[in-house]
C-alpha cells in the first residue's frame, strides 16, 4: 500500500501518487473488487474466438434445459419426501417423546397401582370378538392399555380408574419403548441355518408407521393381573431372591439358589404391564444374581427357566443387562456337553465348571437333552459365538439317526456314554419325553422352516401318536393320548401331555396337515374335561381313562397317588393357541373357569398360591405349601394372553415360545 503525498524535488526514476479507492479503479489499479473482476472476465471473454464462445454458450443453454426438465420431473417427488419426513418426525415425537439409541422390542410396562386388595369376584363378562387375521402382521407389540370402558362391580371399577389415572400421569413423563399359516414351499433348502455368525444380533426396531394402538385390557385380564400381583406379594414378602415360595409357612425353598421364580416371572411382568414390580426384579438381577456359585444345577431346568427367561426379557425390554446375564449362565452350562457321545450330562456345577450324570445312572432323559435347543441357538445368534448352537445341533442330528424309535416315537432315556437309547419299548408323550416332540416343531419354526430333518421327525412322530397312542374313552368318547409299554397300551395320560393340542395347532397354523388342527380340537376338549369332571374343577397330575362304559363312571378315573395339582400350565397353554387360531370363545370361557378354581382352592390369603394334594376334595384340597415358579412364568402368562383379543400381543408369526413360555424371535418371519 502507498501512503502520503509527493515531497521534495521531483525524481526521474519514479512518481509517488496517492489515490482513493474509486480513483484507483478509474486508472486501472487492482483492489479485488467485484467491478474489477467483472471487467477482467469480460476482457478474457472477448479474447476468445467466436467458435469458442458459441460452444460455451451452447453448453450453458443445454445445461439450463436439463435443469428445467429435471426440476419438473423431480419436484413432486421431493415435495412428497419432504412432507413424509416432516410427518415422520411429528409421529416420532408424539410416539417416542425422545429418540432412543437402541429401541427395545416391546413397550415399557405401564405403571399400575400398588394395592388392589384381595381377589375380586369378577362377573363373567365376554370381551368383544376379535378380528382374527391370519398370516404375519406388524411386528409391533405394545403394552396393554388400561381403559375404563368396562362394566364391572364398584371395587373393580375403582381399580380400573386408578390404573387409568396412573397411565395418564405416566404418559407425560416417559417415553414408550418400542417391541414379536403358511404353505410349506416345495423348493425349500434342506440345509439348516448356518451356525457361522458374524456379528451379534440386536432386538428389532419397529417402523413407526407399523405401530398400532394397543387394545384395552379387559375384565378377565385384570383378574389375571390381580392374581399375579397377589402371588408376587407372597414371593416378595417371604421368599425374595429365593427359588420358590412356601406360602403357608411364609418361607421359601431352594433348588439352585438362583431366584428361579423371579427370573421366570420377568417377561410375564413385562407383558402384563407391571412396571413397578419389573423394576424391582431388575435391580435384584443387576445387584444380586451371581452365577459363580459352587452349586449343581439341572441343565434342562436352568436352560428353560433361567437362560430362556433372560433371553426373552432381553428381547422384550431391549435391556442389555439380561443378555449379559444370559451369556454368563450359557457359558457356565457348556461343560455339560463334554461327554463321550456329545449327549449332555443332566447336571452342571456352574461354579466349578464340571458336569456329571445323576448319581444313580449314566442316562439322561430324552426330553431334557432335546429341549434346550431353542435357547442355546438363540444365544449363538445374539452373541455371534457358534459354540452354543453347534453343541445342541449335534444332539438333534445324533438323535435323528438313532435306532429304537417306534414310528417316530422315542424312548424316555438316552445314555451319555454310548449315545444310545435305553429302556427300549416304552413310549409316552408325558414326563421325560414330552418336550422332545414340542421342540422338533418349534426349532423348525424358529429357524425359518428350513431344517427339514426336524420337520420329518415331527411329522413321523405325530403319525406314530395317531397309530399307537390315540384311543377314545367312555362314555363321552373323548380322544386321549395313552402310553405304550412293550406292546401293551395303557390308558394313562399325564397332564403334561396337554401341551400337545397347542403344538398341533401351531403346526397347522404354519402350513402342516389340516387334520392336525382337528386332532388339536378334540384333544383340547379332553384336557378341559380333565378339569371339568373333577370335584374341584382342577385337573390331577395324571388321569386314567375308562375304555369301557360302566354305569356311574365318568371318562376320567383318578388314583390316590395321582390326584395332586401343581398349578401346571399345559392346558391353559393349549387354550391360548386354540383361541388365537380359531377365535372360538369357548376356549376363553374354559380358561376363565380354571382361573376361578385356582382362586377358590389354591389361593393363600397372605400372598401366593399353593399346589394341592387332593383335587377330589373341595372342602379340604390338602395344600402342599409350594408355589412352583412356572405358575408365574407360564400359567398366568398364558391366562393373560388367552383373554387378550390382540393377536399382536406376542405375535405367533414372529415369536415362538420355549417350553417354559418364554417367547423367542423367529429368525426368518413367515
Amino acid at each position: 500500500m502507498y501512503s502520503g503525498a509527493a515531497a521534495g524535488p521531483p525524481r526521474r526514476d519514479f512518481i509517488s501518487v496517492t489515490l482513493g479507492p474509486e480513483e484507483a479503479v478509474g486508472v486501472g489499479g487492482y483492489n479485488n473488487s467485484k467491478a474489477w473482476r467483472r471487467r477482467s472476465y469480460w476482457r478474457k471473454w472477448k479474447q476468445l474466438s467466436r467458435l469458442q464462445r458459441s460452444v460455451i454458450l451452447f453448453l450453458f443453454a443445454f445445461l439450463a434445459a436439463c435443469g428445467v426438465i429435471s426440476y419438473t420431473s423431480m419436484g413432486e417427488a421431493w415435495k412428497s419426501i419432504t412432507n413424509k419426513s416432516l410427518d415422520d418426525q411429528r409421529t416420532e415425537q408424539e410416539i417416542l417423546g425422545l429418540k432412543l439409541a437402541n429401541p427395545a422390542v416391546l413397550p415399557a410396562p405401564q405403571k399400575a397401582d400398588a394395592n388392589h386388595g384381595d381377589y375380586l369376584e369378577l362377573s363373567l363378562q365376554k370381551p368383544p370378538k376379535p378380528p382374527h387375521v391370519r398370516g404375519p402382521s406388524n411386528l409391533q407389540i405394545k403394552a396393554p392399555r388400561r381403559d375404563t370402558r368396562l362394566k364391572t362391580r364398584p371395587d373393580t371399577m375403582r381399580a380400573v380408574e386408578e390404573l387409568v389415572e396412573a397411565d395418564k400421569v405416566e404418559k407425560t413423563e416417559k417415553s414408550v419403548i418400542s417391541w414379536r399359516g403358511a404353505v410349506i414351499e416345495p423348493d425349500q433348502s434342506t440345509e439348516p441355518p448356518s451356525s457361522k455368525i458374524t456379528e451379534p444380533e440386536k432386538p428389532s426396531s419397529v417402523e413407526l408407521e407399523d405401530q398400532k394402538e394397543p387394545m384395552p385390557i379387559n375384565e378377565r385380564q385384570l383378574a389375571v393381573i390381580e392374581a399375579f400381583r397377589h402371588a408376587w406379594k407372597g414371593y416378595k414378602d417371604f421368599a425374595w431372591g429365593h427359588d420358590e415360595l412356601k406360602p403357608l409357612s411364609k418361607s421359601y425353598s431352594e433348588w439352585f439358589g438362583l431366584g428361579l421364580t423371579l427370573i421366570d416371572a420377568l417377561d410375564t411382568m413385562w407383558i402384563l404391564g407391571l412396571k413397578e414390580e419389573f423394576e424391582e426384579a431388575r435391580k435384584w438381577v443387576a445387584n444380586d444374581l451371581v452365577f459363580n456359585k459352587n452349586v449343581d444345577v439341572n441343565l434342562f431346568e436352568s436352560t428353560i427357566r433361567i437362560l430362556g427367561g433372560l433371553l426373552s426379557t432381553y428381547h422384550l425390554s431391549g435391556d442389555s443387562l439380561f443378555l449379559e446375564k444370559a451369556k454368563d449362565i450359557g457359558n457356565r452350562l457348556m461343560p455339560a456337553f463334554k461327554t463321550p457321545s456329545k449327549i449332555p450330562y443332566s447336571d452342571v456345577n456352574i461354579g466349578r465348571g464340571t458336569a456329571h450324570p445323576p448319581r444313580w445312572t449314566s442316562d439322561s432323559t430324552v426330553a431334557e437333552v432335546t429341549s434346550i435347543q431353542l435357547e442355546f441357538r438363540e444365544l449363538s445368534r445374539l452373541t455371534g459365538d457358534e459354540k452354543f448352537q453347534k453343541a445342541v445341533d449335534e444332539v438333534m442330528k445324533h438323535v435323528h439317526t438313532l435306532s429304537g424309535k417306534n414310528d417316530g416315537l422315542v424312548p424316555m432315556f438316552i445314555n451319555t456314554n454310548s449315545g444310545q437309547f435305553t429302556h427300549l419299548g416304552v413310549y409316552t408323550l408325558g414326563a421325560r419325553a414330552d418336550s422332545y416332540y414340542e421342540y422338533l416343531l418349534k426349532q423348525w419354526i424358529q429357524g425359518g422352516k428350513k431344517e427339514n430333518e426336524l420337520l420329518e421327525d415331527y411329522m413321523r412322530a405325530i403319525e406314530g401318536v395317531k397309530k399307537h397312542l390315540l384311543h377314545r374313552s367312555e362314555p363321552k368318547k373323548l380322544t386321549f393320548v395313552g402310553e405304550l409299554a412293550h406292546g401293551h397300551f395303557s390308558a394313562k395320560m399325564d397332564h403334561l401331555v396337554c401341551f400337545l393340542p397347542g403344538t398341533l395347532a401351531l403346526g397347522a397354523h404354519n402350513g402342516l396337515a389340516a387334520d392336525h388342527m382337528k386332532l388339536a380340537e378334540t384333544l383340547t376338549e379332553t384336557c378341559y374335561q380333565m378339569y371339568a369332571q373333577v370335584e374341584t374343577g382342577l385337573s390331577p397330575e395324571i388321569v386314567h381313562f375308562n375304555l369301557h362304559a360302566q354305569k356311574g363312571h365318568k371318562d376320567v378315573e383318578i388314583k390316590p397317588a395321582d390326584r395332586h395339582n401343581l398349578l401346571r400350565p399345559e392346558t391353559v397353554e393349549s387354550l391360548f393357541y386354540m383361541y388365537r387360531f380359531t377365535g372360538d370363545k369357548k376356549y376363553q370361557d374354559w380358561g376363565w373357569e380354571i382361573l376361578q378354581n385356582f382362586n377358590r382352592y389354591t389361593r393363600v390369603p397372605t400372598g401366593g398360591y399353593t399346589s394341592i394334594n387332593n383335587v377330589q376334595n373341595p372342602s379340604n384340597p390338602e395344600p402342599r405349601d409350594k408355589m412352583e415358579s412356572f405358575f408365574l412364568g407360564e400359567t398366568l402368562k398364558y391366562m393373560f394372553l388367552l383373554f387378550s383379543d390382540d393377536i399382536d400381543l406376542i405375535n405367533l408369526d414372529k415369536y415362538v415360545f420355549n417350553t417354559e413360555a418364554h417367547p423367542l424371535p423367529i429368525w426368518v418371519p413367515a
